[in-house]
């Protein structure tokens, strides 16, 4: 009799473990029972799924280091992950099971500025921290207090390609091409008009392509009939590799600029010779002599099996410092921590850090061009 209620407690334990998992929110690091718990939520799967990994990689590598140290306040600090796919409607049944989870102090997520702010709302309502490591749509930071951005809005990047065009390559004609999604359309519209209203540059194309086609000819045929000397392209890094194979087929001579998220080795993967001589405004650069940036670098390649990226370097810096923030605030209480992010100044692998009254980033990009199958800095 004993052994028969011993295997049925054992078997109810197992399904109420496996319907713990099914119900959203894989424990990625740190022990369970009582600890301080952080939600990454991030495309795990789908076209973005390398973005959510490397984001992932990037906060386990500052949470171990963390616990390491002896965690925060006394104790450990967990990561729960949750699979957003990039989704706007996965985000928001996802935001409403982490403020469910009242053990949560702050989210890092989400990974495009349309599903962000599908779920910032939520957060804000709850009390629960957000920062996203890419959000760059305007509007973002402003849904309320409790929404922060360790990224540059994205006019920022735009205005430091702009000058690349206009004074490093002193080229004048200009054409842009964008993703067509929300955040790709508000972006692409950003950069369009930064470059009609430059003296020293000419719009003479726009054109917009799916995020999921890698057949670009017809609004390449567009662009060369337009004359453009260099195309600031805008999209993810699945864009620039069929984007600079099929163009350099077309105008061998034409120079592409492509926004922060382009510094990532997959275009070099994907793009091969012809993406030798794109360039990209970035906050960080991996083969920095920082030690920190050394150290960061070298554990996450070997996770990873290739260097970070600018937005993972943020991914990592962000976790610091909601984790640095609860340790200045000394309490988990949410308004508290709330403001302690907000007063922060940290010193982060992707620059010294400080948020503004409405939740944004300040950042300090360099230049950085692809020769001879790498990411070098541009130095004129």
């Amino acid at each position: 009799m004993k052994k028969h209620i011993l295997l049925s407690v054992l078997i109810a334990a197992s399904l109420l473990s496996i319907a713990n998992v099914f119900a959203g929110g894989q424990k990625a690091s740190g022990p369970a029972g009582n600890a301080i718990k952080i939600a990454v939520a991030v495309p795990m799967t789908g076209d973005n799924s390398e973005y959510g990994r490397s984001f992932l990689t990037a906060a386990q590598i500052m949470v171990e280091k963390w616990n390491a140290a002896g965690g925060v306040l006394g104790k450990q600090i967990e990561i729960i992950n949750y699979d957003d796919k990039n989704s706007a409607e996965e985000a928001a049944s996802i935001a409403q099971k982490i403020v469910s989870d009242k053990d949560i102090i702050g989210v890092l997520g989400h990974f495009s500025s349309g599903v962000s702010m599908t779920a910032a709302p939520t957060y804000q309502e709850n009390q629960v921290i957000e920062i996203s490591n890419c959000a760059s749509h305007p509007d973002y930071s402003k849904i309320g207090n409790y929404i922060f951005r360790n990224n540059t809005v994205i006019t920022e990047e735009f205005k430091v390609m702009v000058d690349i065009i206009a004074n490093d390559l002193k080229l004048k004609k200009v054409g842009v091409i964008a993703i067509k999604t929300d955040w790709g359309t508000t972006a692409g519209n950003i950069a369009r008009d930064l470059v009609t209203n430059d003296p020293k540059l000419e719009l003479v194309a726009y054109e917009q392509v799916l995020e999921t086609s890698d057949d670009h000819g017809p609004a390449i045929a567009k662009l060369k009939a337009s004359g453009a000397e260099a195309v600031i392209a805008v999209g993810m890094y699945s864009l620039y590799g069929p984007l600079a194979r099929q163009y350099k087929e077309a105008d061998p001579k034409i120079q592409l600029i492509g926004v922060s998220n382009a510094y990532t080795q997959q275009i070099i993967q994907l793009g091969g010779a012809a993406v030798e001589g794109l360039f990209a405004p970035v906050s960080f650069f991996a083969e920095s002599d920082d030690p920190e940036v050394k150290a960061f670098v070298t554990e996450y390649t070997k996770r990873f099996g290739m260097e970070p990226s600018s937005l993972a370097a943020q991914a990592y810096d962000s976790i610091g410092i909601l984790l640095q923030a609860i340790k200045n605030a000394n309490t988990l209480d949410h308004p508290k921590v709330r403001d302690a992010v907000n007063a922060i100044d940290y010193p982060g692998i992707s620059g010294p850090t400080t948020f503004d009254n409405i939740g944004d980033a300040s950042k300090i990009f360099q230049k950085v061009i692809i020769r001879n199958g790498k990411f070098v800095p541009y130095k004129g």
